[in-house]
């Protein structure tokens, strides 16, 4: 993982394009915040304070945005402080990173409460932070970058409620692209496989499997896709890109 992004004073002095990542305390958040902040003013996003602080002084030109996704008011009153807090009248590039895999098992077993749960923070989330957050992308011609998966195409045994959400915020970020298109608004949907993350220990202990780093994509890969579509000219846009390990 890259180390401490050194920002000069002259940089800082100088406006940056702006770049909201949620989920970035951590896993492939934390590698999209940190490549970012090469060329943007980072907003951090996170439910915990004391980690989101942590990493905005490790960027230097940062801010933070902790807030709990789940929580509608709590989401309200951080977009409401955007301005205020991050000196912002405008953003570039918002990437949607939070998200959960929830219980792996099979759909004889689902369980009410967790497909809710799954459902809120993976897709319900992110359309709504979306929602609230389009008249500042809006007004910079932005782009949003939604962190999907694998199985936001195709689901496997055991995996009904993951993957259902993953579907489901690629059918919404398929209808921001077509609404947003004239406002100049650009969406790209990122479909990673397996990726080496502590949410990827996790999972393989759900599924009574050894975690094999090897064998799994690293995080600054997903982030060096993500930069793709951050680089590309205005007259281009990545609507969906899948990358996977190779070999």
């Amino acid at each position: 993982m890259p180390g401490r992004v050194e920002t000069s004073r002259a940089t800082a002095a100088v406006e940056r394009p702006v770049a909201l990542v949620t989920g970035a305390t951590r896993g492939i958040g934390r590698a999209i915040a940190i490549d970012l902040a090469r060329t943007h003013r980072v907003i951090v996003g996170g439910r915990d304070p004391e980690t989101v602080g942590a990493l905005v002084t490790e960027l230097g030109d940062a801010a933070p945005f902790a807030v709990d996704l789940a929580d509608e008011a709590h989401v309200a009153a951080a977009v409401a402080g955007l301005a205020d807090g991050a000196g912002a009248d405008g953003i570039d590039v918002l990437v949607h990173s939070a998200g959960v895999i929830g219980p792996i098992a099979p759909v004889a077993a689902s369980d009410r409460a967790e497909f809710r749960r799954i459902l809120e923070l993976n897709v319900v989330a992110v359309a709504d932070l979306t929602a609230r957050l389009l008249p500042a992308l809006r007004a910079r011609r932005g782009l949003v970058v939604a962190i999907n998966s694998g199985a936001g195409h195709n689901a496997g045994p055991r995996s009904s409620v993951y993957a259902a959400s993953k579907f489901a915020l690629r059918a919404v970020t398929d209808s921001l692209r077509a609404e947003e298109a004239p406002n100049g608004v650009r969406v790209t949907s990122i479909h990673p496989g397996r990726v080496g993350t502590d949410m990827q220990r996790e999972l393989r202990a759900a599924e009574g499997g050894e975690h094999e780093h090897e064998r799994y994509l690293e995080p600054d890969s997903v982030a060096a896709t993500v930069r793709v579509a951050v680089d590309l000219p205005p007259s281009a846009s990545v609507h969906s890109l899948s990358v996977r390990p190779f070999g």
